[in-house]
């Protein structure tokens, strides 16, 4: 509960009410929600509820009166002194709706954009506002109900009730990862995008190519940051590492951020000492630690610390310490931002770290990003080598390893034209859109030509973007083809989809009250009966129909893995060339092939450097990668609306609808089934998205596992000879292995299909079976009623959903 609802009932003389809104979690937004029965539940008191009722009433009016007369003098402002609310220096809310085309547009904290000239209606509700009334009003609905189901009576009935209400309540977060090399303007791109000018430092301090930072909205009305630091075991184990394997310049830099120049006459032991960490206490305890801040400002100053390396100008001068070499990741969230709701953008390293612990969250966030973001600067698009083999580096990860839909390529600066300041005149607009054009089409050219990602993604996933950062901040005269950041906008509201969120809750909701209710009638047993074995019978047959497609997918794959287990073989010494010097020789590349066998077969190079990564599993795996990655694609599709193994799930029905028009007596009980019908297919293919990622990944995870023993044994050798030894070793165990290592990794991957099968059926079996039981089989006559509550959200349930044809202007 907040300042303001315990305010109110202290004024209005109701204090002793606090702990039971506080309980029920009533803040201000719910206070103006309140209905009449959620009222009596809430406050039993004949006399408080009738006191509370009426000061209720008088406070909404109140409201509206000031809200009204706040709306008639804004939009009156806006017709008469356009310009003068143009330069205004306001903080105002993060997003503003367009009347003319019912689209939501980010405005900038602390900047205001040209108000719109058309004249509002005020008889309206933006469509993503009003859903969130109807959200909230139901939710409440349901913690009402769910406390007044009795504790006693009908236990097993009540607890499934108390279940599935609790069931409704999902934290659905998409992510978007930003891929770019420092200087590329991916600080800039998602400061502009989110609208906070200052959030993510940019410019005058370098990003730290290790440090993953995410965005997210805050609910609270501060600026937050979650750090997440590696273990102390783990920052132990990479001080030994870099005191012995890995480059001199890269030790320096890492130790010399964290300890100055103390560390050049110590021993890696000694840097442990507790003294060094005084000022981040959370990491020798393995917590997090949270900075709160007024404003992005703020937030970002006292951030550089933890996310950025060491430079000389500026404020950083003052900073003695740097603790990025520590940090795992750093999560900002900033207040209230609808783009951000259920969306969490990802700044990331371009190739993961060498660090394990960071390395491993580095690939299972690359995996759950359903769109990535690439950036580059556009002068240099199709020319620069590292956004393009950070593609082809992490495509299987994202792909078929993961659960990517939408690759957005984003060109920034793309208002720069050389020899020019003035970029308003007309002749600066023609030349800037001729360009943007142009790096469009090059762009898709480029990615025409990766036949490597294009095996995990068609042309149709691709999409180009030119964008300046600069000039949407500025919000000067811009037009679409100045920058397309309003597009990546329009993109982020539709991934956040407020829309879904609500129409899954009320249509679960209005799933388990007709449930409830249903429950309640007893005299309807024989039709009951009868529709029970009707059902039964139907789901016998939907589960054989979703039975034949996952064992003919399971032949499939039986059959791309058995070839790609013979190409293996005799591929080795292609894919043992990685542990051979080629640039590198003498103490240069006995350090890299130590490193390689100390991480277990990987080497990740300084600064990014992906041409020069080493992986030493997934060259062994890539034969059998390849043979099943078209048919992989094909299975489980990363498009949602497509569905795993050619739609089954999405196509599995009891035919609910038209048992319905037929047994009126029992339509409650159908349509509870309908909506957990529903439900259940949506976990489902959530579910299969999940393990779909650890089945493709396996093959490499076998390979993996089965070299570890040599990749120990290399790593013991030491002296004169060692990378004879160490590349010896490695190539003898290959090769004494490769009738069996690749035939296990087939075997797993097959298995896990075989379990993935047998899991999807027990599962819906079991969840729609016991639904039936509760729904037909079981006597609900001391239930309680919620026939007001039923017919509430039956209305929000048949009501469409999404903005008005004409919305509100803020």
């Amino acid at each position: 509960m907040d300042g303001f609802v315990c305010k109110k009932l202290t004024e209005w003389g109701l204090a002793e009410l606090t702990e039971k809104f506080k309980d029920e979690g009533i803040d201000e937004e719910i206070l103006y929600l309140l209905d009449d029965p959620e009222i009596d539940s809430l406050i039993p008191r004949v006399g408080h509820r009738a006191k509370f009722k009426n000061k209720l009433k008088l406070l909404k009016e109140e409201k509206n009166t000031t809200t009204n007369q706040e709306t008639v003098n804004s939009s009156a402002q806006c017709r008469q002194e356009p310009e003068e609310a143009a330069d205004l220096d306001l903080d105002l809310p993060s997003t503003s709706y367009t009347s003319d085309k019912g689209k939501r547009k980010l405005d900038l904290q602390g900047e205001s954009s040209r108000p719109q000239t058309k004249k509002p209606r005020h008889d309206t509700i933006p469509g993503s506002y009003r859903e969130k009334i109807i959200l909230n009003k139901v939710k409440n609905i349901m913690r009402l109900v769910d406390d007044r189901i009795p504790k006693q009576d009908n236990k097993k009935l009540n607890s499934f009730l108390k279940t599935k209400i609790s069931e409704l309540e999902t934290d659905k977060r998409e992510m978007v990862g930003v891929f770019g090399k420092t200087g590329a303007g991916k600080s800039s791109l998602i400061n502009a995008v989110i609208g906070r000018k200052n959030l993510l430092p940019s410019g005058g301090i370098s990003a730290c190519t290790s440090v993953m930072i995410k965005v997210e909205a805050n609910m609270q009305k501060k600026y937050e940051a979650d750090i997440e630091f590696i273990t102390k075991e783990v920052w132990n184990d990479e001080l030994w590492s870099l005191f012995n394997f890995l480059e001199d310049n890269d030790t320096d830099e890492k130790l010399s951020a964290l300890y100055g120049e103390e560390w050049k006459n110590k021993k890696p032991e000694n840097l442990m000492d507790h003294k060094y960490f005084k000022e981040i206490p959370e990491f020798l305890h393995s917590r997090r630690k949270t900075l709160t801040c007024e404003s992005a400002e703020e937030l970002s100053v006292k951030l550089v610390k933890y996310t950025r390396s060491e430079k000389t100008d500026g404020e950083s001068k003052d900073i003695k310490r740097w603790y990025w070499p520590l940090v795992k990741c750093v999560t900002i969230r900033f207040p209230s931002n609808d783009l951000l709701q259920h969306v969490t953008l990802v700044d990331l390293p371009g190739n993961g770290d060498r660090n394990k612990s960071r390395d491993e969250m580095w690939k299972e966030v690359v995996g759950s990003c359903s769109t990535v973001w690439i950036v580059t600067d556009i002068n240099r698009a199709t020319a620069e080598t590292e956004p393009w083999e950070i593609l082809e580096r992490t495509c299987s990860l994202m792909g078929n390893g993961g659960q990517c839909q939408k690759i957005h390529f984003i060109c920034t600066k793309s208002d720069v034209i050389e020899d020019s300041d003035d970029h308003s005149s007309d002749k600066v607009r023609a030349l800037i859109f001729k360009r943007n054009m142009q790096a469009k089409e090059e762009v898709k050219k480029e990615f025409n030509k990766l036949n490597k990602v294009k095996k995990h993604f068609s042309d149709d996933c691709f999409e180009v973007f030119t964008v300046s950062s600069k000039e949407f901040l500025k919000q000067k005269d811009l037009n679409q083809d100045d920058t397309e950041i309003p597009k990546l906008q329009e993109f982020l509201k539709d991934l956040n989809d407020c829309h879904s969120e609500t129409l899954n809750y009320v249509s679960g909701a209005y799933g388990i009250l007709s449930l409830i209710q249903g429950a309640r009638r007893t005299e309807v047993v024989a039709q009951k009966t009868e529709v029970c074995t009707i059902l039964e019978d139907k789901m016998r047959q939907e589960l054989e129909k979703v039975r034949k497609p996952m064992e003919e997918a399971y032949k499939v794959f039986e059959k791309c893995l058995s070839e790609g287990v013979e190409r293996s073989k005799p591929s080795c010494q292609q894919a043992l060339s990685s542990i051979y010097p080629s640039e590198v020789s003498g103490r240069g590349f006995h350090r890299i092939l130590k490193c390689v066998v100390q991480n277990n077969g990987t080497y990740t190079p300084k600064k990014g450097d992906i041409k020069k990564q080493i992986n030493l599993n997934v060259d062994l795996a890539s034969r059998l990668t390849d043979s099943i990655d078209e048919e992989f694609k094909k299975t489980f599709p990363n498009k949602r609306k497509y569905g795993p193994f050619n739609g089954v799930i999405n196509n599995f029905s009891l035919d609910t609808e038209r048992l319905i028009q037929k047994y009126k007596d029992v339509e409650l009980q159908l349509t509870f089934l309908k909506t957990e019908e529903e439900k259940m297919k949506t976990k489902l293919n959530k579910i299969i998205q999940y393990n779909k990622k650890k089945i493709y990944n396996s093959l490499t995870t076998t390979i993996e596992e089965a070299m570890k023993e040599c990749y120990k044994k290399a790593a013991d050798f030491r002296g004169q000879g060692s990378v004879k030894n160490m590349r010896d070793t490695i190539e003898k165990h290959v090769y004494d292995s490769k009738n069996i290592m690749f035939q296990q990794a087939k075997d797993k991957m097959l298995n896990q299909l075989t379990k993935l099968k047998e899991d999807m059926l027990k599962s819906l079996e079991t969840t729609m079976q016991e639904s039936i039981d509760h729904s037909l089989k079981t006597d609900g006559d001391s239930i309680l009623d919620v026939t007001v509550e039923l017919a509430k959200v039956k209305k929000h349930y048949n009501e469409p959903m999404g903005p008005d044809e004409e919305t509100l202007t803020w």
